[in-house]
């Protein structure tokens, strides 16, 4: 298997320790912040880390849980309480393991590049933003109401009376040892420090007003257990969830791939990473772990602490596996605010404060779909919000086409040379009228074109030469503008000449039998020489003029003609 160097095993495994060790505090939180015992994301860790690396075509990545996916999966199980809650968690860890498998059979990887800057962005750091709201209240002890994380943030702002002191030092003296610590060389240890000192603290302390994870979760000792999901909880609601949560798994993978190259400089697959981390969820869910997707700060992490092959990876599992088994009641310990602060940092670290200055100064529509994506994941679900991005980005894409039809007139001048000018308003009598199009033409925008052509008018025997080169999108509804303009060229004894096609694009106008070919329209396809199918045009339209009585002297103007 390429990416596995047993040469370079004592990086790997130095790699794969510090893995372990920083996993422990983000896996936690990542576990609290679905409201699940926090074992869950230890669990998951012990698995999908070594899957993954096994079977990922980008070698450096790290399948671990992540922030976005715990919401997202924290949302889908909202409805659930009791044993039940655990249970849909597994079950939706499964479902989208089994989705992600399924787009990389389906070598879904190259659909990723169509999802749109501006929805990815604003996709990710609204959910890290939700992440934040979410994890506020547990940093100060407080027990939100609402319906939605922007709901319960609400709800705290208006309550601060009713904080916690004592949870809220020992949160924010987490927040201040993981902010510090991150700006020195201790930086891929700030997390565990950040844990390990609050954790020391509280345990001598002992206040009563701050929760630790035996509080809300028994610590189970010895191996996770084994068992499958239960599918007595399947619903609709469930496996949509469980797909909004591959497809939020899928893009964060897709962003890994294409940052860290591989060292033995094989490339990357999108497809096959998303098989990867597909399964590394399928077994994360037979394991009660919590859902896993490429991570960007423990690759990141991987790479700084020196990993050199897959097999970092594979000790990363195992080390996290020797830590449930070695100090299980160290983990009991741990104070809910400081796991808060963990995700808090994290939040705010994922939120792309650059990218989204850069979309808004620069992407002129892609603002509108950044802020719309925004919002959505605000104030709706993150399974939701991924159709809305979607949609939005969808609809804005054809309002942008539509804006960037443009149609020019080529006019020879004096000197000889063709020039491209404004088109007429309306066309003159007895003349080759000759049009370049720009821009796609594609459903929409094709009634733009239409819109844009100059018009026959009170013009007599006018003639349009529209060289259309470039256009590989031929629909039903450019193919209905065309007819519509042709046929208002012949009613004033013109004629249209369509060039510059392909073969295969003149057939299926042809094919199509909406025109009144070789009266109304004439189809000339492109030739292997430069320009040669519009001097054929204009050639043919001149003769075809003066066959009809009319003076037409074109033959220096079509003799000149270039593409």
């Amino acid at each position: 298997m390429s990416g596995l160097n047993f040469r370079t095993l004592p990086n790997d495994l130095v790699a794969g320790l510090v893995n372990g060790v920083a996993s422990v505090p983000s896996s936690m939180a990542t576990a609290a912040l679905a409201g699940v015992n926090p074992v869950y994301g230890l669990y998951a860790i012990t698995v999908a880390p070594a899957v993954g690396s096994l079977l990922a075509s980008s070698q450096m990545m790290q399948v671990a849980t992540t922030g976005a996916s715990a919401l997202t999966a924290s949302q889908a199980i909202a409805g659930y309480s009791g044993g039940q809650r655990a249970e849909a968690l597994f079950l939706v860890v499964a479902l989208a393991g089994a989705f992600l498998v399924l787009f990389g059979l389906l070598k879904a990887g190259r659909l990723v590049r169509y999802v749109s800057y501006p929805v990815m962005t604003a996709f990710l750091s609204g959910v890290a933003l939700v992440l934040v709201f979410d994890q506020s209240a547990q940093l100060v002890g407080y027990s939100p109401q609402g319906q939605t994380s922007l709901g319960e943030f609400a709800d705290l702002l208006r309550n601060v009376g009713q904080i916690s002191l004592q949870s809220t030092v020992v949160g924010l003296l987490a927040l201040a040892i993981i902010v510090g610590l991150s700006r020195t060389r201790l930086s891929n240890v700030s997390s565990l420090v950040g844990l390990a000192i609050p954790t020391a603290i509280v345990a001598f302390w002992r206040p009563a007003d701050v929760q630790i994870v035996s509080d809300v979760s028994t610590i189970p000792r010895g191996l996770p257990p084994f068992g499958l999901p239960d599918l007595g909880l399947l619903s609709a609601n469930l496996i949509f969830s469980a797909f909004a949560l591959a497809v939020v798994v899928a893009i964060q993978g897709a962003g890994i791939s294409q940052s860290y190259r591989n060292p033995d400089g094989s490339p990357a697959n999108a497809s096959r990473d998303m098989f990867a981390q597909g399964a590394a969820n399928i077994a994360g869910s037979l394991v009660s772990g919590m859902p896993t997707g490429g991570s960007v700060g423990q690759t990141a992490l991987n790479v700084s602490a020196g990993a050199k092959s897959r097999l970092a990876g594979i000790f990363h599992s195992l080390s996290m596996l020797a830590i449930i088994l070695l100090v299980p009641g160290l983990v009991s310990l741990v104070p809910m605010p400081v796991l808060a602060a963990v995700m808090i940092v994290a939040g705010v670290g994922a939120i792309r404060f650059a990218d989204i200055g850069f979309i808004w100064r620069t992407a002129g529509s892609g603002r509108w779909v950044l802020a719309v994506t925004f919002l959505a994941t605000l104030l709706v679900s993150v399974a939701a919000a991924v159709a809305v991005g979607v949609v939005t980005a969808i609809v804005f894409n054809f309002y942008s086409a539509t804006r960037t039809v443009q149609v020019r007139a080529l006019v020879q001048q004096e000197d000889g040379e063709i020039h491209i000018v404004d088109p007429p308003r309306e066309l003159p009598s007895r003349s080759v009228t000759v049009l370049e199009v720009y821009g796609s033409l594609f459903f929409a925008a094709a009634r733009t074109l239409g819109d844009l052509l100059p018009k026959p008018g009170g013009a007599e025997r006018p003639v349009v030469v529209l060289r259309l080169r470039g256009n590989y999108q031929i629909g039903s509804t450019l193919i209905e503008v065309l007819n519509d303009y042709a046929h208002n060229l012949a009613q004033a004894g013109g004629r249209l000449y369509l060039v510059g096609m392909d073969e295969q694009m003149s057939a299926r106008l042809q094919r199509a039998r909406r025109f009144d070919l070789d009266q109304e329209v004439v189809i000339i396809p492109a030739s292997d020489v430069l320009g040669g199918s519009t001097r054929e045009a204009v050639s043919a339209a001149a003769e075809w003029l003066r066959q009809s009585g009319d003076n037409v002297d074109v033959s220096d103007e079509v003799a000149a003609w270039k593409d």
